[in-house]
């Protein structure tokens, strides 16, 4: 029977134009997270460089690699010899021409736990993911840890309230959220706030619609996109770190600063997800027979729908 907490850490990093350097940095971060009593330990969106996708540029596919590979192979010897579960993002290179966004769960003793691929991508200035990733086709999902069960979304499925319910009604105790978001440095000073404030705010209220902590880790940096000797054009993006952890009721537990690379500890208790979810039963309370229009993309006016 699993005890009634277990700790998980979010490395909040800076990332450099070497991506051997970024991973060496990111195993380093692991260790240190083993250490200090981390037992499951998740790293931020496409850690081994810096966020590519500000622009569409062909010798980038270059980057990726097939998963199971390189460095799933190198992160279960990390995640064995340091004896935590790791949550690691990666471009996957699935066939030629097809590539996805994609999240690994390693087991405290290498084993893959999980594979899941990003299943919303964005499209957006500084954001071309739709040039590079496939939507996600395994859909969503919680795996058993040795820790404990968890679900892994990525980024910009943050704001979509139905793949959080959907990993949180396959039992998951915390879903994480590895994430590369930030802002355009021209829109800071008028919407800066607002943007961080909405980011962590709609990953708060799936932790209190589904009663499950939220853990979501960003990275830090303000980035051109450099790897392989080249460098997106224009002023680049400032990733606003922020990483926190939510408990089931919204609460924020720790949060990272904005500019600083840090290792997030928190604790996560099987009690208070129960406790929570008696007080607030929304699960209980659920009309599961009247919600099969949020399959529809959008309900027109007058649509007996």
């Amino acid at each position: 029977m699993n005890p009634r907490t277990f700790t998980i850490a979010l490395v909040q990093m800076r990332m450099s134009a070497d991506p051997e350097a970024n991973f060496a940095v990111a195993i380093e971060r692991i260790r240190e997270a083993a250490r200090r009593g981390a037992q499951v330990v998740c790293l931020p969106e496409l850690f081994r460089t810096q966020y590519f996708c500000q622009r569409e540029e062909l010798a980038l596919f270059d980057l990726a690699e097939p998963v199971p590979g390189p460095s799933t192979a190198k992160l279960a010897e990390v995640a064995r010899d340091s004896g935590v579960v790791l949550v690691a993002s990666l471009f996957e290179r699935r066939a030629p021409g097809l590539y996805h966004n994609t999240a690994v769960t390693l087991d405290a003793d290498g084993a893959l736990a999980g594979l899941y691929r990003k299943m919303h991508i964005p499209d957006d200035p500084l954001y071309y993911e739709k040039y590079y990733f496939a939507p996600g086709d395994l859909g969503f999902q919680a795996v058993d840890t040795r820790a404990g069960r968890i679900g892994t979304l990525v980024c910009w499925d943050q704001w979509f309230p139905e793949g959080a319910r959907l990993t949180a009604l396959q039992g998951a105790e915390v879903l994480f959220y590895p994430t590369a978001i930030g802002w355009h440095p021209a829109e800071k000073a008028e919407f800066g706030a607002a943007q961080y404030e909405a980011w962590q705010t709609i990953q708060r209220a799936h932790a209190i619609a589904n009663g499950v902590y939220v853990a979501a880790v960003n990275r830090v940096g303000h980035e051109h996109g450099d790897v392989l000797g080249n460098r997106a054009e224009g002023l680049g993006v400032e990733f606003w770190g922020g990483s926190f952890l939510a408990d089931p009721f919204g609460r924020i537990l720790a949060k990272a600063s904005h500019d600083s690379e840090e290792i997030l500890l928190g604790e996560i208790d099987r009690a208070r997800i129960e406790e929570t979810r008696r007080n607030w039963p929304f699960l209980r309370d659920r009309r599961i027979d009247a919600y099969a229009p949020i399959a529809e993309r959008f309900l027109d006016a007058g649509s007996s729908r």
